[in-house]
């Protein structure tokens, strides 16, 4: 299984977020610390911040911290916000795909169990599990 650049993104910088909670991260601080690029990373801070993962303030002292404790946020549904609209395989597509062999394939069911144990899995871990330890993250 392979995650998107959009979720590997969100899953360092809420990585990070965790490794000093009390302390906002502005997007710009968190492009340089990673080397990515800032107006990638905002749209990522846009989605969390809708979800309720993080909260976003404006001004001096301003930035994105987590907008509940990390060991309240299950991995898997980070995974599952980031990943939205990015099926696994194209028959997993809302529309199906392009599909020659729908109806008569018996690796979309296989797919879909690997797929929800994977997940499963995520769930079973917290943003805390993953958060960078202070060596790394400094």
């Amino acid at each position: 299984m392979r995650l998107t650049s959009f979720t590997d993104y969100g899953l360092r910088m809420l990585m990070r977020m965790a490794s000093a909670p009390d302390r906002a991260f502005s997007t710009a601080e968190l492009a340089s610390e990673f080397s990515l690029s800032r107006n990638h990373l905002a749209k990522i801070m846009q989605r969390l911040a809708q979800a309720g993962f993080v909260e976003t303030r404006r001004g001096g002292g301003g930035g994105a911290v987590l907008a509940r404790p990390a060991h309240e946020i299950r991995l898997g549904a980070l995974v599952r916000l980031l990943e939205e609209g990015q099926p696994l395989v194209e028959c997993f597509a809302a529309d199906g795909g392009g599909c020659t062999i729908d109806g008569r394939c018996f690796l979309k069911a296989r797919l879909r169990s690997a797929e929800a144990m994977f997940l499963a899995d995520l769930d079973r871990s917290t943003l805390a599990d993953i958060a960078l330890t202070r060596a790394t993250a400094a």
